[in-house]
């Protein structure tokens, strides 16, 4: 044994161990975070963490807490509501601080985006006057450099002519134009985390994959941190590093993306995957295949007719074309769905079908029917056998009135059968639409989204009608109550032989709910066909590129590699 010097003996060798290397403050940082109003706990003991320039999706139906936990971020809770636990920003604990503490973090390093334009924007200021609140919040004193800075952002979130919006007041943008407004504020002043609730929901496909690859690239470019709540599993999976899954205010799962997407653990996180409908383009096929049937034999034989349509407006001494030499059928029992961008002639072209617009040119015939030029009392008579169930079902039923009274109303005002019969088929409705009688007494404000949006079909169907025109109508709920909605007009399809006439941005969706379609661009349809034909083999590069915008989230599964490569070599 070789011989110690004297150090060596005083103080023998230790085996070197490496300091544990820092781990790095996390950005936002939520732990035991519980939410309640009164008595009742609505958010209980969740707690996650952001890095910088990371994303980070929570998701869930209505009810889940999501955008609870994000006001509770923002400090933006109701009246009402109490926060416990501990909430850290850069490191700073901000939950118990003063609202006067918090305030100089709120809109300079803590951005926005509320889900709801309509009531977020100012409806008598422009655009610009509001724009230049959020400018206040940079350091930059001249007011012409502001005003480049904002007009500048408008562009950046895919704004045509940021001029004309800045000098524009809300009521003449349309929503997903407003809806780019609120992103272009929140982003102004270069926030340190963005807080997005539901930012695009309100936005067509190819607008929506706009907005996202922005706050992607925000992200990349700025180092920018993403707090993104969405109840778009697919959308979720795409745009952030981490996933937050929750049910009525308690984290049913978490972890890293790749995971939680492909391979969910939860009974409600595979469930969540299961309504995506570009995930499960067949999920509804025996649903649907009497409708493919009836198209096979039945051809020839068509409910609805449009021949040659087109309607122009005159704005500002303007003429515009809002829908341009238009013409489809659509077979008796089918579904028909018209997709395209916003303004793109979809609304117009349902309100010619409806007979709330006059064509200038062309022929509209419902049931061998011809709508336009007739009597008023011929398109009341029309009316009976052609419904219409609107997008949100949050306004289009009068809160004021019972279940009872507005699925009754129609039969009412046609004064049809005895009162003893109306009730009757009242309640008929709503048992084809999954609601109980226990339902007939309550106001729509004690309903949840689903079961308006189930009173609304019901309310349809009473009148036992031939045609529904389906406008939007699942676009203000979430997936999973979406794939609800779905299953019962495609049942009430399948046993009553309805036709419907489907309006939507979604095209996944679509795949999964239509036979026929008609892609619309510019007031034209471009394309037309069965679905299975447009989705796979599309002709037109404005349906391609359409097509290529849904999103399908990041997932090892065959068959979402096989579609998304088809997506690619299509927008090609």
């Amino acid at each position: 044994m070789a011989p110690q010097d004297g150090l060596t003996a005083i103080f023998p060798r230790a085996e070197f161990i490496a300091p544990k290397p820092l781990r790095p403050i996390p950005l936002l940082g939520v732990d035991g975070l519980s939410v309640s109003y009164g008595p009742h706990e609505v958010v209980t003991n969740v707690g996650f963490e952001l890095g910088r320039g990371d994303g980070l999706a929570l998701i869930g139906e209505s009810g889940s807490g999501k955008s609870t936990i994000a006001r509770a971020v923002l400090r933006l809770l109701p009246g009402g509501g109490r926060a416990t636990g501990r909430i850290t920003f850069d490191g700073q604990e901000v939950l118990g601080i003063s609202e006067r503490g918090f305030r100089p973090l709120r809109g300079r390093a803590i951005g926005f985006v509320p889900q709801d334009p309509a009531n977020s924007l100012n409806p008598v200021r422009t655009i610009g006057a509001q724009a230049q609140e959020a400018a206040a919040l940079l350091d930059e004193p001249d007011n012409r450099v502001r005003r480049q800075l904002i007009l500048d952002t408008f562009a950046q979130v895919g704004l045509d002519n940021p001029q004309r919006v800045y000098d524009s007041y809300p009521h003449q943008l349309s929503g997903g134009m407003l809806q780019r407004v609120l992103i272009g504020l929140a982003i102004l002043p270069r926030p340190a985390l963005l807080v997005a609730d539901e930012p695009t929901s309100a936005l067509d496909v190819t607008i929506q994959k706009r907005i996202l690859d922005l706050l992607s690239r925000l992200q990349q470019e700025l180092g920018i941190s993403l707090l993104l709540i969405t109840h778009d599993l697919a959308i979720a999976a795409e745009r952030a590093n981490t996933l937050v899954v929750l049910k009525d205010g308690v984290i049913q799962e978490a972890g890293r993306t790749a995971t939680v997407f492909s391979s969910p653990v939860s009974a409600y996180a595979r469930k969540l995957h299961a309504d995506v409908p570009a995930l499960n383009c067949d999920r509804y096929a025996d649903l649907r295949d009497p409708g493919f049937r009836r198209l096979e034999i039945d051809s020839e034989i068509s409910k609805i007719d449009v021949s040659g349509v087109t309607k122009t407006f005159t704005v500002d001494g303007k003429t515009l074309t809002a829908v341009d030499d238009v013409s489809f059928t659509v077979p008796a029992g089918t579904t028909h769905a018209l997709v395209g961008e916003s303004g793109s002639g979809k609304t117009t072209t349902i309100r010619l079908l409806l007979g709330l617009e006059e064509p200038d040119t062309g022929t509209i015939s419902v049931a061998g029917e011809q709508l336009n030029g007739c009597s008023p009392k011929t398109l009341r008579a029309v009316w009976r056998h052609l419904q219409l169930i609107y997008q949100n079902p949050f306004t289009s039923l009068d809160p004021t009135w019972k279940v009872e009274q507005l699925v009754r109303e129609p039969l009412d005002r046609f004064k049809i059968g005895t009162r003893k019969e109306r009730d009757e088929q009242v309640r008929r409705a709503l048992a084809d639409v999954g609601l109980g009688e226990h339902l007939l007494a309550r106001k729509p404000g004690a309903l949840s989204g689903g079961q308006r949006q189930r009173v609304a079909i019901a309310r349809s169907l009473v009148l036992k009608p031939d045609v529904i025109v389906l406008d939007e109508p699942t676009s203000a709920l979430d997936v999973t109550v979406q794939a609800d909605i779905v299953e019962v007009l495609l049942s009430l399809q399948a046993e009553l032989g309805l036709t419907y006439i489907f309006v939507s941005h979604d095209l996944a969706l679509v795949r999964q709910f239509a036979h026929t379609v008609s892609v619309m661009h510019r007031g034209r349809i471009v394309e037309h066909g069965a679905v299975t034909e447009i989705f796979d083999n599309p002709r037109q590069p404005y349906t391609r590129s359409l097509l290529a915008s849904i999103p399908l989230g990041v997932t090892d599964a065959p068959h979402v590699q096989q579609t998304r490569r088809q997506q690619m070599i299509a927008a090609e």
